[in-house]
């Protein structure tokens, strides 16, 4: 904090006899109270930007979304993802080439869409009665066809019993024992959860974000006794049915060449040595690989950087982060290439533009900071759907002078702006991480920024609004074991309740290597 009396006042007593030097004093002084003038009022400054962002964080929108900038404020995913009828005016154009076969990104239609398929249909007839087929002419009316219109209905889940019959033979000539047929192999022996019924309890919990003592209550009302206590169980016990599984995408993870990797908080409550309010972490770790994605979530107490060495293990490959220091070590370990995530960049800039005091129909610096990158994203929504040689090729092209560009406004505007303001820090971010940030224009592969990650985290941090915290250490691995796997099946486009139930069918039958590598999601045929 800037101190408002640094320097010595002049009193009567120490004044010279000699004017000029008098003088001289009295224009050091004045200097010094100016240099303290000026640091309150950046002190001062700094707490106003402060005290704006936090009530914009507490009482503002949360999106970024301004329609009156040309969705300048929108999300970097939302970015990629929008259609052309939601682009600014500004084109991105590539250069004539008759190899590129861009095919044009159509306009979604709007309105209702029609109801899939698949649904079966339950047909009711409506005719006219027998008096309304008479015209006013006097004539019959002839039946001509039909007008269809379809409503969607739905039955509230259906719960039955399956019986196991296990057929029992005797001999009659001798005293043997009974044979009696066997039964098949269950996911959790001696238990009456039926693989359908585990799946159902998994995906509810960890896809719909329903808590156990939630689904306890809903079976209540179908007058089922199963208490939480009961599903809990259910859950670790499935946990370690996966675990073989778990192993399996972890070594193909690892084998991948390119990484993205985040990190969420989770409270634990029973931590040996640790208070009940103390913050763990759920680490992910997610393949850039789109022909075969993995998911994977690992629980661990700490944010320190051994815990990157020990789940990175001999990795070797692209590895994209945040700007999170421990990352950063890591990456100095010889075959780890770190890349930087250009949302994170952006995302400081969108907060900076919040904040400033930029007359109504200006664009600030700040703005001008997320504007320029904007054009990066939409370069890459224009390549998105390329192979990564073109992709590579277009970067070079396009990408790279417009980095030049923002490096270039980013050394001029460093030197005028104050570097604690949320500004300064946005432009610090940005200096601080620009070779990392600049990696993806190398490799045609590789994303402009670590939201493939941060999508996956999504569910957890969904549901971790609902049930809150983990009670054990086991508990957090064990939602970190079911979380891999659902994450990793919606990676691959398979319905989550649909793939558990068919591995909590087939699991208690595997038997070698073979058999477990057949249940992967990519080699599931759908």
């Amino acid at each position: 904090m800037v101190k408002c009396n640094p320097m010595k006042t002049l009193e009567l007593n120490d004044l010279p006899d000699d004017v000029s030097v008098l003088k001289q004093q009295i224009l050091v002084q004045q200097t010094q109270w100016k240099n303290v003038e000026t640091g309150l009022l950046q002190h001062i400054q700094l707490l106003e930007e402060k005290l704006r962002l936090a009530n914009l964080k507490r009482f503002g929108k949360s999106s970024e979304k301004d329609p009156g900038q040309c969705e300048l404020f929108d999300e970097a995913e939302q970015l990629r993802e929008h259609s052309e009828e939601h682009e600014c005016p500004e084109e991105i154009t590539e250069p004539s080439d008759p190899s590129n076969n861009t095919a044009a990104v159509s306009k979604p239609k709007r309105g209702r869409k029609p109801l899939p398929e698949h649904l079966p249909r339950v047909v009711q007839e409506h005719g006219l009665e027998a008096s309304d087929k008479i015209c006013s002419c006097g004539c019959q009316k002839t039946y001509i066809g039909d007008q269809v219109s379809e409503q969607l209905d739905i039955i509230p889940a259906q719960i039955q019993v399956i019986q196991h019959r296990r057929k029992q033979y005797v001999c009659h000539g001798c005293t043997s024992a009974p044979a009696t047929a066997t039964m098949p192999l269950q996911p959790i022996p001696k238990s009456n959860a039926s693989p359908g019924l585990l799946a159902y309890v998994i995906t509810a919990k960890f896809q719909d974000a329903l808590p156990l003592y939630r689904q306890e209550a809903m079976f209540k009302r179908l007058d089922i006794h199963l208490p939480r206590n009961t599903l809990a169980q259910w859950v670790m016990k499935a946990s370690r049915i996966i675990q073989p599984l778990y192993n399996l995408l972890q070594e193909r993870l690892l084998d991948s060449g390119y990484l993205h990797m985040d990190e969420t908080s989770v409270q634990v409550l029973k931590e040996p040595g640790r208070e009940a309010s103390t913050k763990s972490y759920m680490w992910v770790r997610k393949t850039g690989d789109p022909d075969c994605p993995i998911v994977l979530f690992d629980y661990f107490p700490s944010r320190r950087a051994d815990v990157i060495a020990t789940l990175l293990g001999e990795y070797q490959g692209y590895l994209q982060t945040d700007g999170y220091a421990a990352y950063q070590s890591i990456g100095q370990r010889e075959g780890i290439t770190t890349l930087g995530c250009w949302a994170h960049a952006r995302r400081k800039f969108v907060e900076a533009d919040k904040v400033a005091k930029t007359p109504k129909g200006k664009i600030g610096k700040a703005g001008m900071g997320v504007q320029l990158i904007r054009k990066l994203y939409a370069i890459e929504q224009k390549i998105q759907s390329l192979t990564p040689d073109e992709r590579y090729r277009l970067r070079q092209q396009q990408s790279r002078p417009q980095l030049e560009k923002i490096r270039t406004w980013l050394d001029q505007s460093l030197q005028t702006t104050l570097p604690k303001s949320a500004l300064g820090k946005a432009l610090g971010y940005l200096h601080n991480h620009w070779d990392a940030l600049q990696v993806y224009i190398t490799d045609g592969r590789l994303n402009i920024d670590n939201n493939p990650v941060e999508n996956a985290i999504r569910p957890f941090a969904v549901g971790r609004k609902n049930w809150m915290f983990s009670d054990t250490q086991a508990g957090a691995r064990a939602s970190a074991l079911l979380y891999s796997l659902i994450e990793t099946a919606k990676a691959n486009n398979l319905e989550p309740y649909a793939y558990l139930k068919m591995l909590f069918e087939q699991l208690p039958q595997a038997l070698n290597l073979e058999d477990y590598e057949a249940l992967l999601p990519w080699e599931i045929t759908t």
